[in-house]
């Protein structure tokens, strides 16, 4: 596939809204919080589950303030305890002490997510350790596909179907294949604008469950990528710690043209990473973890770094057995939506002049559309004869700045692969060279010495096209640092 060809690659609608959510919250809960395990072996106590203190509307307040914009729960963990009282299975809610066996936590979180206006996904282990039929090929996958069925006809609108590949044997011995496509087919009929993530075709993992981003995510990748995950001989089949928190640097490279040339005859497809990590070391609740919760500081710098590097951040939030999300992570959560708060309403652009080298989409009249993300549809777009395209504002006043935030239009694909930002502050004639990157994507977060300037430039070098730009937001958060134009 020539470069020609995979610039023009595109999101649908349903990954461009998924991103758009940029960041949301993963609630791992069930009898593994009763037991004090990563991962059940099928078969526990149920008797065990009776969370008498939740309340899935706080959980859904400490989402929101955090600045999610949409919850998963694990409906289903590989262990098999269904949160729902499925039709399928004994092992479930309607069998245990919490409300008399009248309960759903499903039904309480999807309802709080709808009044609290976030949306709301689930997460159905593919492998299920208590589930006889499990390692019998179709007879499984029925099985699994009249839960996936009850989740999502009896829930309303679900936005994401979160899937993972761990695969271990069934208790013949054997080991289940699944039927991925059935699934997805299940999804699209019953949820046509539900994302698939991981183990599907629509949210690719980012390879980790640390935090860690790449120097450069692009969201155009081969195509084989989106089979990665779901391969039974390379599956997760034990918390062992060392698979969610290793790194594989062979990975580090997905999209670049260095990558292209490696792939000459690959079909290649959009497929954007999520960054998902925990609040905890653990991604099921542990009294142990409390003193080790990551502070606001920590996570608002994965936020930035997944968000701010055209990715999506998924964070996850164990509640306690008695269903609370204990103080020291409600804590964590308030900082970081403070912080998430003032990205999102500080602009020291606005007002400014924009001037661009040539302009083929936009009026100059309207070019203000691009210091004002309201203007979802906004695009500049340069000239095709354009050889060295440039965007510059002028500031009505200096301002001093340490972050400076830039989108691309990805509705028109992907394209920016390296850029240079200048500036001028003060008294100063000469152009000063700010900061320089690689791509932007969806959303480009960059962190500069603080810095005072009154005129910015960004300087396409490279791209794939044409590039373009839909806005560009100037922000202060309070960042040490130096620069060559730092007011004294």
């Amino acid at each position: 596939m020539r470069i020609e060809e995979i610039f023009e690659v595109r999101p649908s609608r349903r990954q461009l809204e998924w991103q758009r959510l940029e960041f949301y919250g993963f609630i791992h809960f069930g009898i593994n919080t009763m037991t004090g395990r990563e991962w059940g072996v099928g078969h526990e106590d149920i008797s065990l589950f009776n969370p008498v203190k939740l309340d899935a509307e706080h959980w859904v307040s400490m989402c929101k303030n955090a600045g999610m914009k949409a919850l998963i729960l694990t409906c289903k963990h590989h262990d098999g305890f269904c949160l729902w009282p499925s039709r399928y299975s004994e092992h479930t809610v309607a069998n245990t002490p919490w409300k008399q066996g009248q309960g759903d936590v499903v039904r309480e979180v999807a309802d709080a997510c709808r009044r609290q206006g976030l949306k709301f996904g689930v997460y159905l282990s593919p492998w299920d350790r208590t589930e006889a039929s499990y390692g019998e090929g179709k007879l499984y996958d029925d099985f699994y596909v009249h839960q996936l069925t009850e989740l999502l006809t009896h829930y309303g609108e679900i936005a994401c179907v979160w899937l993972d590949g761990a695969n271990g044997e069934g208790p013949s011995g054997k080991k289940q294949y699944y039927d991925w496509d059935r699934y997805y087919e299940t999804v699209r009929r019953l949820q046509p604008q539900c994302v698939i993530s991981v183990c599907g075709p629509d949210i690719r993992w980012v390879g980790n469950e640390a935090g860690h981003t790449r120097q450069e995510e692009w969201s155009v990748v081969p195509r084989f990528l989106r089979d990665a995950e779901k391969v039974a001989e390379k599956s997760q089949q034990a918390d062992d710690g060392e698979f969610s928190r290793s790194l594989n640097s062979m990975d580090e490279d997905l999209g670049s043209r260095k990558a292209i040339a490696q792939y000459p005859d690959e079909d290649w497809v959009w497929y954007p990473a999520e960054v998902n990590t925990s609040i905890r070391p653990g991604w099921f609740y542990h009294q142990e973890e409390d003193s080790q919760v990551r502070s606001g500081s920590e996570l608002f710098d994965i936020y930035l770094n997944a968000v701010g590097g055209n990715g999506t951040f998924l964070l996850n939030l164990p509640p306690n057995p008695e269903g609370v999300i204990v103080e020291e992570d409600c804590q964590a959560l308030g900082d970081l939506g403070s912080k998430i708060t003032r990205l999102n309403d500080v602009n020291l652009s606005l007002g400014a002049r924009v001037d661009v080298s040539s302009n083929q989409e936009a009026s100059q009249e309207n070019m203000e559309g691009l210091l004002n993300s309201a203007y979802s549809e906004f695009v500049w777009r340069p000239a095709e004869d354009d050889t060295e395209p440039w965007v510059q504002l002028t500031l009505e006043n200096e301002v001093t700045i340490d972050t400076i935030m830039l989108q691309e239009q990805i509705q028109l694909g992907q394209r920016v692969e390296r850029f240079e930002i200048w500036a001028i502050g003060g008294d100063q004639v000469e152009w000063t060279l700010l900061a320089e990157s690689s791509i932007i994507g969806y959303k480009k977060i960059l962190r500069i010495p603080v810095t005072w300037l009154d005129r910015i430039k960004i300087v396409f070098k490279q791209y794939r096209g044409y590039p373009t730009l839909k806005h560009v937001r100037l922000l202060h958060l309070g960042e040490k640092g130096n620069s060559s134009l730092t007011k004294e």
